[in-house]
């Protein structure tokens, strides 16, 4: 009996030569509390580019070869024995981001726990282009930074997938929020929400900032402790990028060896930030179905929106991420399974 396949966009190897490319895997099966999705959309994020180098290897687990992609938007086909919140039909979108397996697939399994019902003013696409970053910024602003009214957030790269979408929800917690980018992006971040907007080709940010409570770290480079410029005392930094820390390798319980490499990557801020009396966390997002849900009521309110870049077929996953790669995304790359 031939074996039942799918469709993948998956990378083989770890490297500089991942031989990532489509891949006839195995039709997936579920377990008693997950869904079985019909992929209509998935949103590409950094974050895939960055796995087949091997530098998350440590902290995330593949089986090789993996599918690549973490965001997605579908139909669900199939339910577990335990699932109680979705039923065959359901339009639903979700994060898999740290479950070993991707989006970039036909199929693709979802925790019930991970997967939200799709806002209904929202196609797949739209949808898509939001789990990762819609998560990662509630996450570091209402759990993380604790965000409250009236205090002066900084989201740098404002026109970037995070940033586009961080300011929204920054502007709807009541926040005074500041951000750079370049020339050609000043007025459209300043139309998401910004305050504060810097063109970082003209000035630099930390000579012209001052009286923050947050920073959102999105930019690899000095940028983080450059910030610590910009914060009164008692601020938060809250980096998306690293430097991964001790609280990180402790909370995902790495053993001894990476607690103490983690502790040397990190030494540097932790110092800078504990002699400026703030304080610094790394945070990795959490694929949360509840969080989503919360996210998709602001959604079909018209309180935030999904900012787009560019959308890519599936015949054209490879072209997608080596567009996201160049780093010039205005909002989020999505590549498009279905009609």
């Amino acid at each position: 009996m031939k074996t039942k396949t799918m469709k993948a966009f998956t990378f083989k190897h770890y490297g500089k030569s991942p031989e990532s490319g489509f891949d006839d895997v195995g039709y997936p099966a579920i377990n008693a509390d997950e869904i079985l999705v019909k992929v209509y959309a998935a949103g590409l994020n950094p974050i895939d580019n960055m796995i087949p180098t091997g530098i998350f290897k440590p902290v995330l687990h593949f089986k090789l070869p993996a599918t690549l992609g973490s965001d997605l938007s579908g139909v669900v086909v199939a339910v577990g024995r335990r699932v109680t919140r979705f039923t065959p039909g359901d339009e639903i979108f979700a994060s898999i981001f740290d479950r070993g397996t991707g989006s970039l697939a036909e199929f693709a399994v979802v925790p019930e726990s991970a997967a939200a019902m799709k806002p209904s003013n929202l196609d797949f696409v739209q949808a898509a282009s939001l789990p990762m970053v819609s998560l990662t910024s509630w996450q570091a602003l209402t759990e993380r930074a604790k965000l409250r009214p009236g205090q002066k957030v900084f989201i740098p790269a404002g026109s970037g997938g995070i940033g586009s979408f961080a300011i929204q929800l920054a502007k709807h917690l009541g926040a005074n929020v500041g951000t750079t980018t370049s020339s050609g992006n000043v007025e459209w971040v300043s139309r998401l929400g910004a305050d504060e907007v810097v063109d970082y080709k003209k000035q630099e940010f930390e000579k012209v900032l001052s009286g923050y409570d947050i920073v959102i770290g999105t930019v690899r480079g000095d940028l983080i402790e450059k910030s610590t410029q910009i914060l009164k005392s008692g601020g938060t930094i809250v980096s998306l990028i690293g430097p991964l820390d001790v609280a990180f390798a402790q909370a995902r319980r790495l053993n001894f060896l990476l607690r103490l490499v983690f502790g040397l990557m990190s030494r540097k801020i932790m110092r800078l930030t504990k002699k400026r009396g703030l304080s610094y966390s790394f945070l990795f997002v959490r694929p949360d179905g509840d969080h989503l849900t919360q996210i998709g009521k602001l959604i079909e309110a018209e309180q935030l929106k999904p900012v787009i870049d560019k959308v890519f077929p599936f015949a054209e996953a490879k072209e997608a991420l080596a567009y996201l790669a160049q780093g010039h995304a205005k909002g989020k790359v999505v590549v498009k399974m279905q009609e």
